[in-house]
């Protein structure tokens, strides 16, 4: 299934069994994606973060992290933007309270990312924005 056939299928906003059938194919993307690089598909990749930031489930945070980071091609392809559906503080709050190297690691760049003036003029609700008008 490609991009558009997904996009197709579950709109911009899935309902909560769509989005647990876009965390699943989200993970076998990964999966196929950590196997080696080339093999998930990041723009799909992309859009099932997408999805998932436009229901802004904070515990989704992860997954997101872990597309992000499963390959150099998928680093470039998903925003950091991506993990902050909740808002920049909360997903930092969020991530201090876990004791996953996992949740470290994504702390650690979010932080380095806001150093570097990444989310001077990030809200969750603008950046919801150009997902919608991206995707339209």
């Amino acid at each position: 299934m490609d991009e558009d056939e997904w996009l197709v299928r579950h709109g911009l906003r899935p309902d909560e069994r769509g989005l647990d059938e876009v965390r699943n194919l989200l993970a076998e993307q990964i999966r196929l994606e950590r196997e080696s690089q080339g093999y998930g598909d990041t723009i799909l990749m992309r859009l099932c973060c997408a999805q998932l930031f436009l229901a802004g489930v904070l515990e989704d945070v992860l997954l997101i992290w872990s597309a992000k980071t499963a390959s150099w091609d998928a680093d470039c392809s998903i925003d950091i933007e991506f993990l902050c559906a909740a808002g920049l503080e909360e997903t930092k709050a969020y991530l201090s309270g876990l004791s996953a190297p996992e949740g470290q690691a994504a702390l650690k760049r979010l932080l380095h990312c806001e150093d570097a003036g990444y989310f001077d003029e990030f809200s969750p609700s603008e950046q919801s924005a150009s997902y919608l008008a991206y995707y339209a």
